[in-house]
């Protein structure tokens, strides 16, 4: 019997002993273990140990296991721009340059354990280095999107009290302008080629930087990294990762969904800003010693997509199904691919359909999962899993996901995590998801809040009010739209030109991708007799609920 519900996650983890032993006879074997992922939850405890760090503790574990094996390997990272250029590290080489990094953190930037920055880098390097460079200084990092705007950065400047902040020379401006009103920030670190008044430039000071770094003693449940939400009622909110929920918690994800051991390659398209980046293009596949494929494609590009997987030979790919979307409506079957053997998504719902037009056409599997920023992997569909198209999966290690038909405001519940999604549980324990219970937006695989979309609208003199929803797309999910009221002196102006001259004000007030892509102008919005407005008769009319 399926029954319409909330999720619930019990908050359960995994021992980081037993996850050290697993890692280990893992390392001595270079084979997958000789127990299946039922087996492997029967070994859980409950003990913590006190101290864990994903630096020390696993990757400078492969770094001297590199030393010691002969013969060639697998690159740690791998990173092209389509343009001929590349990069290729071993996991040695990357201990190297990370505590070159580890040390301009701690000296010219004058970062001390427990502090935080925010670093705003596209899908270069630099990125990855940085997050490891963080580890070992016990350094809070910040990640954000590069489509933040400079109220965006202000923003999250102030309300995490960053000490530090790291980008590129295409968001220098947006900083500086903004600068003076945070009064937390002391450092301004450039990665960029050529210098500017008041940043560090990050070449320049790693060149000079010490080669060796002794990297703290980190406990469990220290913070690591800190994520911001898309924001739903209000601004967004910080969610707080410690070194044991990230570094330990996806030691199972990417053996067991990502099925990912020393020789494979594993591609992951997520945004540097977002956790699943942290999922698929760090801790998942570094754990298992496999190699890091990166693609800096500032925007997606089909045909650039595909060509790579022929001419590289990535094993693993992780892609939102917005990607797949657009990818079944080519020719796959003119493309060879040169490894590819396991596919995965997340972020949002795939539809059925189209895991069957990429199987047709690939003979791959999609491999779906379910996550959030506040728990990581909740669900998965795992290998060796009997696929249902349209379920996503069962319950992903360490996790017990149930189902509770009592709603209820809070997010936490005894010892239980209340996510907001709605969903529901079939006889074999699969989850199917039916909607969010709150007002996201999920288009592409970016979670947008309608209130900063509101917000930035009634900023527009030709708006008197606005209530934004989502609405079906075919590519994308499902995509930002505004039911907006005109000031009575903007009625006349021709709506075609009016709905794009909001779009573009938008596009500068906020993240350019949250704009609405959709606009219809309206006498007046639903409400409640409190005068609330009623987004739900929206959202229901724009999906053909009523």
């Amino acid at each position: 019997m399926k029954i319409l519900l909330e999720f619930q996650v019990l908050r359960s983890p995994w021992s980081i002993q037993t996850l050290r032993r697993l890692f280990h006879q893992y390392h001595k074997t270079f084979t997958p273990l000789n127990f299946s992922y039922y087996e492997a939850i029967g070994r859980c405890d409950q003990e913590v140990p006190k101290y864990f760090n994903f630096a020390s503790d696993v990757l400078d574990k492969w770094s001297q296991i590199e030393k010691e094996r002969k013969g060639p390997s697998n690159p740690a990272l791998w990173w092209i721009n389509g343009k001929g250029d590349e990069v290729k590290w071993s996991f040695e080489e990357l201990g190297f340059l990370s505590q070159k990094v580890a040390n301009v953190l701690s000296g010219p930037c004058g970062l001390q354990r427990g502090d935080r920055v925010l670093v705003i880098l596209p899908r270069i390097p630099e990125w990855w280095l940085l997050n490891v460079a963080c580890m070992r200084t016990g350094v809070t990092i910040i990640p954000g999107t590069t489509q933040l705007t400079a109220q965006d950065i202000c923003y999250r400047l102030l309300a995490s009290k960053a000490q530090c902040i790291i980008t590129t020379d295409v968001l220098a401006p947006a900083v500086d302008s903004v600068a003076s009103k945070c009064q937390f920030l002391k450092t301004k670190l450039i990665v960029s080629e050529s210098s500017r008044a008041e940043w560090l430039n990050f070449s320049a000071l790693l060149q000079a930087a010490p080669a060796v770094h002794n990297c703290v003693k980190t406990k469990s449940r220290d913070p690591m990294a800190i994520y911001f939400t898309s924001g739903t009622t209000g601004s967004p909110k910080m969610v707080e990762h410690s070194y044991g929920s990230f570094g330990l918690g996806f030691f199972l994800c990417g053996r067991y969904w990502m099925n990912l051991t020393p020789s494979d390659i594993m591609w992951n398209m997520s945004d540097t800003a977002w956790v699943k980046a942290a999922i698929g293009g760090v801790f998942g596949p570094w754990f298992q010693g496999a190699c890091v494929f990166v693609h800096a494609m500032p925007q997606f590009d089909p045909r650039a997509f595909l060509n790579t997987l022929c001419r590289y030979p990535v094993t693993t790919l992780c892609s939102a199904p917005t990607a797949y979307r657009m990818l079944v409506q080519h020719d796959l079957t003119r493309y060879a691919f040169k490894r590819l053997k396991h596919c995965l998504t997340g972020g949002e719902p795939l539809n059925p359909e189209v895991m069957a037009q990429w199987k047709s056409q690939t003979g791959l599997t999609i491999y779906e999962g379910y996550g959030q920023t506040e728990i990581g992997m909740i669900c998965a569909n795992m290998k060796g899993m009997k696929i249902k198209p349209g379920s996503l999966g069962k319950a992903a290690p360490p996790y017990d996901v149930q189902a509770d038909p009592v709603k209820t405001a809070s997010t936490i519940r005894g010892n239980f995590y209340i996510t907001g999604d709605r969903g529901s549980m079939d006889e074999d324990g699969y989850i199917w998801f039916m909607g969010r219970s709150d007002d996201v937006i999920i288009s592409s695989g970016y979670r947008i809040g309608p209130f900063e979309i509101e917000s930035a609208l009634i900023q527009h003199p030709a708006v008197v009010e606005s209530a934004v929803v989502s609405s079906p797309d075919p590519i994308r999910g499902e995509v930002v739209k505004a039911f907006v009221v005109l000031s009575p002196s903007f009625k006349s102006q021709d709506p075609n030109k009016l709905a794009c001259e909001l779009q573009d004000h938008v596009k500068k007030v906020t993240a350019p991708y949250k704009y609405p892509r959709k606009i219809e102008f309206v006498q007046q919005l639903p409400k409640t007799i409190a005068g609330k407005i009623r987004r739900n008769e929206l959202k229901n009319k724009e999906w053909g609920q009523i």
